[in-house]
Formats: structure tokens, C-alpha cells, sequence
């Protein structure tokens, strides 16, 4: 467990039972981070841009995205975000029941950092995403933060 500043995590998912199962996770986890959850493309957008109701919004340290989005797909915005010199460095893991592999390809074009499919089983959905929250908030040292989790000064 961290002992610094809580991760930032943005979770970009329609599907209201996919959200439960990756908050269930992330809690039963025990990692200290903090998830929030945007329901489609527009808003993951209005979210990372801090524009309204976001305008108080956290960077996010990490942003777990579903391609399948409305409004603007899950390619939309990860080619927007990763096109952006600002927030490019945000880590950007896709997770998604697509395991299609022009998915998985178009997916690393834009830069994503992962490409997870969605497992049909919710104990191995819980399973994964436990994996990834360890993974990127124990295991790989995120932009702007120090080794014990707390967040780096800018000079």
C-alpha cells in the first residue's frame, strides 16, 4: 500500500454493472486511490479538461476506458487525450469487452499503455482489475509522483 497521496483514477464505463463490479474491486483492493467515474466520451473530456461540472476535477494519475462510449467512442477520446502535449503522459489502460484485434491495433496506434479485455466472469473481472490498480499504483512510478505515492513539486 501507498503511503503518499492517493491515486487519481478515472474509470470511463456506460455499463452501470461494470462500474459496481471495478469499484467493488478497487475497494476489496485496499489501495489507497480515489475512483471517478464518467458515463460517457463527452464527459470523459469535460473531465480531463477540467471544463464544467469537472472544473474542481483531479488530473488523473490513470484513466481505465471502455471503447464502446457514447458520444465519443473510447478511440475518439484516447487519440484526443494522447494527441494532447498536456496530458499525453497519463497513463491510459483500455478495458473493454472488445477482443477484437483491429481494436487491439487501432488501440496502440493512439497510444494506449494497456489493451485489457473484459472477462465474461465477474470473479475474474474483480480479479483484473485488482491486477491493474497494483500494477500501475504499486509496481510502475506514475508522472509527477514520488516512489512512496506522494506527489512531486514542480519548480
Amino acid at each position: 500500500m501507498t503511503s503518499g497521496q492517493p491515486i487519481e483514477v478515472l474509470l470511463v464505463e456506460d455499463d452501470p454493472g461494470d462500474e459496481l463490479i471495478t469499484r467493488e474491486a478497487f475497494e476489496d483492493n485496499k489501495i489507497r486511490n480515489n475512483l471517478h467515474v464518467v458515463r460517457d466520451g463527452l464527459e470523459a473530456l469535460d473531465f480531463v479538461y477540467r471544463r464544467e461540472p469537472y472544473a474542481d476535477a483531479p488530473r488523473p494519475d490513470l484513466i481505465l476506458l471502455d471503447l464502446n462510449l457514447p458520444k465519443y467512442d473510447g478511440r475518439q477520446v484516447l487519440g484526443r487525450i494522447k494527441s494532447d502535449p498536456e496530458l499525453r503522459s497519463i497513463p491510459i489502460v483500455v478495458l473493454t469487452t472488445s477482443s477484437a484485434e483491429e481494436d487491439i491495433l487501432r488501440s496502440y496506434e493512439l497510444f494506449a499503455n494497456a489493451y485489457v479485455s473484459k472477462p465474461v466472469d465477474i470473479d475474474r473481472f474483480m480479479a483484473v482489475i485488482r491486477q491493474i490498480d497494483e500494477f500501475f499504483v504499486t509496481v510502475v512510478r506514475l508522472p509527477g509522483r514520488t516512489r512512496d505515492g506522494g506527489v512531486e513539486e514542480k519548480l
